[in-house]
């Protein structure tokens, strides 16, 4: 088992440190600048996302993820995160469009930037990592099945982007714990 686990850290490690640590500052400084922020993402990367509105929540953000009840409408000032790995997802591609005409910007993770969707987006976090769109024959570049290295390096990014807001916004880990919920 330790061969596959240190292959599959070692996997997550290069694209880690392939990420652009200027463009991880830049998405930071929109999500600490936006008055609502909504995610939005599909199967497992919409888990991923989940997690980063969590602990956006226990920043004091106002957060919200797209399809649940209380999620708000988006305009100015407001920032949809959304997220697709391959590049083109028709609802998040429809949902950026949205966000966009409402006057929301838009923070867009993907492993391929280079697509029509990324036109949309005020600014590309490029996560260059396997998806299920590059996990066969020759594009295939991990050990870890399907998409599972573009949401795994999503959930150590997204930890290194909290504990960079929380540096940024001056919020104590204290703070952080007020906020999580005592209904657990």
């Amino acid at each position: 088992m330790k061969p596959l686990i240190d292959a599959a850290l070692g996997d997550l490690a290069t694209v880690l440190h392939a990420i652009d640590p200027s463009a991880i500052q830049s998405a930071c400084d929109r999500i600490a600048g936006a008055d609502k922020i909504v995610l939005y993402g599909c199967g497992r990367e919409g888990l991923q996302l989940r997690g980063l509105a969590m602990r956006l929540h226990h920043l004091g953000l106002a957060v919200s993820m797209q399809g649940d009840m209380a999620a708000p409408p988006v305009g100015a000032g407001d920032l949809l995160i959304a997220s697709a790995g391959p590049g083109e997802l028709a609802t998040v591609t429809a949902l950026m469009r949205v966000a966009r005409d409402a006057g929301a910007e838009v923070l867009f993770l993907t492993a391929t930037p280079g697509t029509p969707a990324a036109a949309l987006a005020s600014e590309i976090l490029t996560i260059p990592a396997q998806t299920m769109a590059t996990d066969t024959g020759m594009r295939a570049q991990s050990i870890l099945p399907m998409g599972s290295l573009y949401e795994g390096a999503m959930f150590v990014l997204f930890e290194a982007m909290v504990l960079r807001l929380r540096e940024q916004l001056g919020i104590s880990p204290e703070a952080m714990r007020a906020n999580h919920t005592n209904m657990e």
